[in-house]
């Protein structure tokens, strides 16, 4: 049976880090370990973890240099086969996401998996605003600026430790260089799981202002440059128009 680490990067989020540390809790088949990254919460975040806390956490609290510094902590401490990163907003979205994944990894030669996600509101997590699925992706989408959900992304440990980590001189779009990296420039193999499997509260910091919206495309940009994907602003601009079907699209 192949082991499963999930890591969680947080700071003061005291309101939302119990129903993530619930929901991994919850699966049906426990992960080998929950590695929560805390970035020294100044709030009640701590107190919340530890009284959540069970056997399969491992808690580090200590400053950072951002949060995907933070994820590459979590990911270097992981000992499962396949690691998987679950915000401290977000939950999965039924009790069999774990073992289904696992299933998955575990009947194919599959290097990396991802699957569909959907937006709720923050203090609603049954009502879905938003609809993200992973359905048609190949990896000469980076050109337009789509890659899949990320917080649906399981790789093996190994990729991690053959390609790297995130690369921190990102401030918003890590992730979107890392899946490039892996599923683009390096070609791993990767699966397609038809299944949401994670329930994501709205308000991420890429989506926060037109600000945000505009490092996050400027950082896209460079992402496929890093990873020779070629590709130019409309292209990378044209992602919004997917964007607004998928606030009418709902899962089958």
């Amino acid at each position: 049976m192949l082991s499963m680490s999930i890591v969680t990067v947080v700071r003061n989020n005291e309101t939302t880090i119990a129903d993530c540390i619930s929901s991994v809790a919850g699966q049906s088949q426990p992960p080998f370990e929950h590695i929560i990254i805390d970035g020294k919460s100044t709030d009640g975040t701590l107190l919340q973890i530890k009284k959540h806390q069970y056997s399969a956490v491992k808690l580090v609290s200590e400053s950072d240099k951002g949060i995907y510094d933070a994820m590459n902590k979590g990911i270097l401490l992981a000992t499962g086969d396949i690691i998987g990163i679950l915000n401290s907003d977000d939950i999965y979205a039924h009790s069999q996401v774990l073992e289904n994944v696992t299933k998955l990894f575990q009947k194919s030669s599959a290097d990396a998996l991802f699957a569909d996600l959907v937006y709720v509101k923050p203090d609603n997590l049954n009502q879905v605003v938003r609809y993200y699925s992973g359905t048609g992706f190949t990896p000469e989408k980076f050109a337009w600026g789509w890659m899949p959900p990320h917080p649906t992304f399981f790789v093996r440990r190994e990729i991690y430790e053959r390609y790297g980590l995130f690369a921190t001189d990102y401030r918003i779009a890590a992730d979107y260089e890392l899946m490039a990296r892996f599923l683009a420039r390096h070609r791993v193999n990767y699966l397609y799981m038809s299944d949401v499997i994670v329930r994501m509260r709205t308000g991420g910091v890429s989506t926060r202002n037109l600000k945000s919206n505009w490092i996050l495309n400027r950082e896209i940009l460079r992402a496929c440059t890093d990873n020779g994907i070629d590709t130019n602003i409309f292209k990378v601009y044209s992602k919004y128009f997917r964007k607004v079907s998928q606030l009418f699209a709902r899962p089958a």
